[in-house]
């Protein structure tokens, strides 16, 4: 009969099965995170289970991806990975980014963890096939609409030379707190649009807002963090890791022409509420300047960060403070009234005789005996040096 093997031996031996994440992508170990985002869109894309129905190969493809993808665009996770391999990952509770619009009235699952969501492929699908209604928009002039779920509207926007050159802003928000997305498609040579940058939607106070910006420098984006028990668990790490989602955008400026943007609905049940604008940057100079330089300092300090924890790391700071307060735990618990084991040569409790020398020197033994007080108990002396 075959030995029976443990859970760890069986896990190990599904590792060892496991495809490697960037050779799933097809991306390199250097590769930058929107090297590796534009990968996995046209990898979902191509075997997205709308495209490819009754095709269990293309199904369990399209799992492998969004499983890789799920490692390598959360730094912990790819961290974690690059590091300890497929265990290191599965040690954390994983957050699954799924693409739930084909599952139809029931498209949410309860698994106890965030899920995000990608853009439904029948949308993508449709903007490369150069199918969809595309709306004009013009710039300072807010439209309000409701989108549906899983479903987007696409708006055109014209912009001169002077205008591209000044920077040019798209902001989208919800006074309902609806969940959204905002795309931004380029043109390709065959007529199609082709996602090209993507922002969910986040609460900012009273509202759910993303926010685009085309000004000519580096703007990031932060992502947050995707596993807030191991940054509880580990407030160190959290820290030196609270700017690692700080990502600039790929594209940092606009050219004179038309331009489209959309609003995907990102709710599951209901359909989202908005406001979209597109403004040019020409009569915003100070709040211009002001985010070129904040961007530019959090830019810097994230540099700062990454050389402090290697040196934080390289020092072993946190196991040296550790090991003196516990020698120093050590010393306070010495200080006590009870007697201790190896405390003097005899290690008697008796009293101790005592040597007086007379005037001439001679030595006498004194036999007296330690005090006592009246009820007959001896006096308690704390081991103070």
């Amino acid at each position: 009969m075959p030995a029976h093997r443990s859970k760890s031996e069986k896990n190990g031996e599904e590792n060892q099965l496991r495809r490697d994440p960037y050779e799933v992508l097809g991306v390199s170990r250097s590769s930058t995170d929107q090297q590796i985002k534009s990968a996995y869109r046209k990898l979902a894309l191509k075997y997205h289970p709308d495209k490819n129905a009754n095709d269990s190969k293309a199904a369990d493809m399209f799992k492998e991806i969004t499983y890789s993808y799920n490692i390598l665009s959360d730094p912990d996770k790819r961290h974690q990975y690059d590091s300890d391999g497929f265990e290191a990952v599965e040690a954390e509770s994983q957050d699954l980014e799924l693409d739930l619009s084909s599952l139809g009235a029931m498209n949410t699952i309860k698994l106890g963890v965030p899920i995000k969501t990608v853009v439904s492929a029948t949308v993508l699908e449709e903007a490369i096939n150069g199918t969809v209604t595309i709306q004009p928009l013009g710039l300072g002039k807010p439209v309000s609409r409701k989108v549906e779920k899983q479903c987007a509207h696409f708006y055109s926007v014209r912009i001169t030379e002077k205008e591209a050159q000044a920077g040019i802003v798209c902001r989208v928000q919800s006074a309902d707190k609806s969940k959204f997305k905002l795309l931004y498609f380029d043109q390709d040579e065959n007529g199609g649009l082709n996602l090209a940058l993507q922002e969910d939607s986040a609460k900012k106070g009273k509202v759910t807002a993303a926010g685009m910006y085309f000004l000519g420098f580096p703007v990031y984006r932060l992502e947050p963090p995707s596993s807030t028990t191991a940054a509880k668990r580990d407030p160190d790490t959290a820290f030196f890791k609270k700017l690692e989602g700080f990502q600039p955008c790929e594209i940092t400026e606009l050219k004179a022409g038309f331009h489209t943007f959309a609003v995907y609905g990102d709710n599951f049940f209901k359909s989202a509420s908005y406001t979209i604008e597109v403004l040019c940057a020409a009569s915003f100079v100070n709040e211009k300047e002001n985010l070129r330089a904040i961007e530019a300092q959090i830019s810097s300090k994230r540099t700062e960060i990454s050389k402090f924890e290697t040196e934080y790391r390289q020092v072993g700071l946190q196991n040296q403070i550790d090991d003196l307060l516990k020698q120093r735990n050590e010393i306070h618990a010495a200080y006590t009234s009870t007697p201790q084991t190896k405390r003097g040569s005899s290690g008697s409790s008796r009293s101790k005789k005592r040597v007086v020398l007379k005037e001439d020197g001679h030595q006498i033994k004194d036999h007296k005996k330690t005090p006592s007080i009246k009820d007959g108990t001896k006096k308690k002396w704390f081991n103070i040096h």
